[in-house]
């Protein structure tokens, strides 16, 4: 008895094996068969089929570009190129520890820095005073083609640009640079 069922069983899974892999021979056959960017349901695209990677898998590259930068220059009129992300512009809010950049023409800039160093290349005109936060903090400032470097000292207002040159010339912010 128990060698008929078992010969009776092969018959019925040989044909379920069977069947399924023509199914699979079928729709794969089907797939080939089809032209370039043609979907079973008429759909036509302009896009051949490609493998999505080679071998190994894509590289993301970090090009260090400041995000959003086009919308904050549009909106508030500050030029934030680069930097490692580690000084941010920030909305200003008192006790926070924030670096402030005091400009002509301007409210009151203030930036975030997080992490135990940052660097963030910007473009803010007729700078004038920073008051620093918990971080050693330097800038670098232009007039013409003269370039300045000036120390922010810990939690404590420091004079830049005009407000400490002896000429009173209007300078840019171009830098800054903090560490822990």
């Amino acid at each position: 008895m128990k060698a008929r069922s078992a010969i009776a069983a092969r018959p019925k899974n040989k044909r379920f094996v069977g069947t399924v892999l023509a199914a699979a021979v079928a729709g794969a056959l089907t797939w080939l068969a089809l032209p370039g960017g043609t979907s079973a349901s008429g759909n036509s695209g302009t896009h051949a089929a490609a493998p999505v990677a080679g071998e190994a898998p894509g590289y993301a590259v970090e090009n260090f570009d400041y995000p959003q930068a086009d919308k904050i220059l549009a909106e508030k009129h500050i030029v934030l190129k680069r930097g490692d992300g580690h000084i941010t512009l920030a909305d200003c809010v008192s006790g926070t520890g924030q670096l402030e950049v005091w400009a002509r023409n301007k409210d009151k800039i203030c930036f975030q820095v997080t992490g135990n160093s940052g660097w963030l290349t910007l473009e803010i005109p007729s700078v004038y005073g920073i008051k620093g936060n918990d971080y050693a903090t330097q800038v670098d400032m232009t007039t013409g083609t003269e370039q300045k470097s000036f120390d922010v000292g810990k939690n404590a207002w420091t004079a830049v640009g005009e407000s400490a040159d002896d000429q009173g010339r209007a300078f840019m912010l171009v830098e800054i640079r903090s560490s822990k």
